[in-house]
């Protein structure tokens, strides 16, 4: 789960505050502590989920992953029964937690560090704070707020073929491979790690 969550970081913060359910999409940092890991992110200091998110007592993240709809053409048993039907094969984490509002300037700082120290590592020169003027993020810093969330419960749900019988999820890894658009690649990879030969 916590590869899937660093793999893909940007993900949706849900809670419910005075005006009922709401919803950001932000980037995130994984930290490895507690049982669970530690997820620190921010939000402008003018969205009103701010304030909401400060006086809430349970928040989810969640981190989708590689997603995309399978054909039953895809299905040999289709040629042999026909009692197939289309369906989606997806990969998403949901990470709970209560979050805490960081407001210090050195935690802001060290956190918009570290996550642009990770977005931009594939990068042959990476960007990095200390390439912009101290005083242009100071006045960046203070537009935003930061929210650490300790999770306490952490769920995964991987749909990937695997109720089908194996020449079925087989003949969907050569389906992703062949179509390969979106997350297909990524998927039929997951799905092609998880086939084994038959003795």
């Amino acid at each position: 789960m916590h590869a899937l969550m660093r793999a893909r970081p940007f993900a949706a913060l849900v809670s419910v505050g005075s005006a009922g359910l709401d919803a950001d999409h932000l980037p995130t940092v994984l930290k490895d502590e507690g049982p669970y890991g530690v997820i620190e992110c921010h939000l402008a200091r003018a969205n009103p989920h701010c304030r909401d998110l400060a006086e809430c007592n349970e928040a989810l993240m969640i981190f989708q992953g590689p997603e995309g709809y399978i054909t039953p053409n895809w299905y040999p048993s289709k040629a042999v029964h026909g009692k197939v039907v289309p369906t989606w094969n997806y990969a998403v984490v949901h990470a709970y937690g209560r979050p805490e509002v960081m407001k210090e300037k050195d935690w802001l700082f060290r956190h918009v560090t570290e996550l642009t120290a990770q977005q931009e590592r594939a990068e042959a020169k990476p960007w990095a704070p200390s390439d912009a003027p101290d005083t242009y993020i100071e006045v960046m810093l203070r537009g935003i707020l930061g929210f650490r969330l300790v999770i306490t419960r952490l769920e995964g749900k991987w749909k990937m073929s695997q109720n089908r019988e194996m020449q079925d999820r087989i003949g969907v890894a050569k389906g992703l491979s062949t179509r390969a658009t979106g997350d297909d690649l990524e998927m039929a990879e997951v799905i092609s790690r998880r086939i084994r030969p038959s003795n």
